[in-house]
Parts: C-alpha cells; structure tokens; sequence
C-alpha cells in the first residue's frame, strides 16, 4: 500500500492533545457559578456536547446567563487561556504524527472544538508544521454523533474511505466512524470518554499511549484487511 493512499483524522481534544482535565475544570467551574451539581449522567451528556450545545445545556438546564450565548462567551474566555498558554500533547503523539507525515501519510485533524482553539492548541503544541487540515464540526454544521466532519475532512484529505482511519478517545464517536466504514484506532484516556471495553467494541485496535504504536507497524496494518 502506498503511504499516499493512507489517511488519518486525529481528533484533538484527549487524543492528540492531553486536554480533557481542562474541558472537565470549565465545565465543573461553569456548573459552580450556576450553583449546580453536574451528575455522572450530565458528564456524560456533556462529552458529546459541541461548544453551542454545552452553552445551551447550561443555560437550559441550570439557568446559567442571560441567553446560552453568555454562557458561550464564558466557556470561551477560559479555554483560549488554556490553548494559547498550557496546551500539551499527549506522550508519543507528536513523534508518532511527525513520523506519518514523513513517510507521506496524509493527515488531518478533525475536532468537536472551534477552530481558533485547535489553532492555538496544535502550534502551541507543536504539531502545527505536520498537520495542515484542520476541520471542526463547526465549520461543517454538524456533530460527531453523525459522519459528516468525517466526510470532509477525508475528501479534503482524498484517500479512500477504506484506508482511512479514524483515531478517538470517545467510544461514540469511534461508534460514528465505524457506522461510516472507517477504519479505527481508540487510544484511551478516561472512562468517561469510553473505557477500554468500549473502545475495542469500536475499534480495530486499542492503545493507551501513542509510545504503543509506531509508524511503520500502522502502516503495515493496511496491507490487509
């Protein structure tokens, strides 16, 4: 299989970047100026949520701000903090992408979060130079829970869908991708983004850390299907 024909759509947010605590410290300190509680279930409800939808959750559901757009602008003021100055990649992320696009991969990313997050994220972090398309499901009108980000990005990217993979921290997006025919890779990072059973219900393969899995052994693994 020639290296061109291979694409990879990272996601960002608990995959490329080790960001979650951060979406986790805003939305509990977004739940503290409401005065609310959130649940195990409204966590999890939450990790599905693009930023509009999580500012009308909070709005909707505990009242906080005047209109959701309020509650938009405070998510905003407290995570471009986050991406401009502490944003860091996950182990092995950036070795593992840099050494893709090195052997002529193509690459992308594809991500719940706005762009001018994923912007300053991915440069601060230094994968900037490596990964030129960046898509979010805002710029698509859509959601990870159906495949149209995907979609795009892959036609942007123009490699078959059957040698493109996606790769996920969150088993409902895994679930997405495969529903779509992608090909998948969950890296785990917290049960509530999807345990390890839920990950391999989902994926073709299953790692902890990016420092699992080298270039040269994921490119093998299109050679057969």
């Amino acid at each position: 299989m020639e290296p061109g024909r291979i694409g990879v759509i990272f996601d960002c947010d608990g995959t490329l970047l080790d960001s979650m605590d951060v979406w986790r410290e805003v939305e509990d300190e977004l739940a503290r100026r409401a005065g609310a509680q959130l649940t195990d279930a409204d966590k999890d409800e939450l990790t599905t949520l693009n930023i509009p939808e999580a500012g009308a959750f909070f709005h909707d559901r505990f009242g906080l701000g005047a209109a959701a757009d309020d509650v938009v602008r405070m998510m905003d003021e407290l995570m471009l903090d986050y991406y401009r100055n502490r944003a860091h990649e996950r182990p092995g992320a950036l070795v593992f992408v840099r050494a893709l696009v090195e052997r002529g991969v193509r690459v992308s990313v594809a991500s719940s979060s706005p762009q001018k997050y994923l912007q300053a994220g991915l440069e601060r972090a230094g994968f900037a130079p490596y990964v030129g398309l960046v898509v979010s499901v805002d710029d698509v009108s859509s959601s990870k829970r159906e495949p149209k980000v995907y979609d795009h990005t892959r036609r942007l990217m123009g490699t078959p869908l059957e040698t493109t993979w996606g790769f996920e921290d969150s088993a409902y997006a895994l679930r997405t991708l495969r529903g779509a025919g992608y090909r998948t890779v969950g890296i785990y990072d917290r049960d509530d983004a999807g345990t390890h059973e839920e990950l391999r219900a989902n994926a073709d393969a299953v790692i902890d850390s990016f420092e699992e899995l080298d270039a040269e052994t994921f490119i093998s693994w299109n050679e057969v299907r």
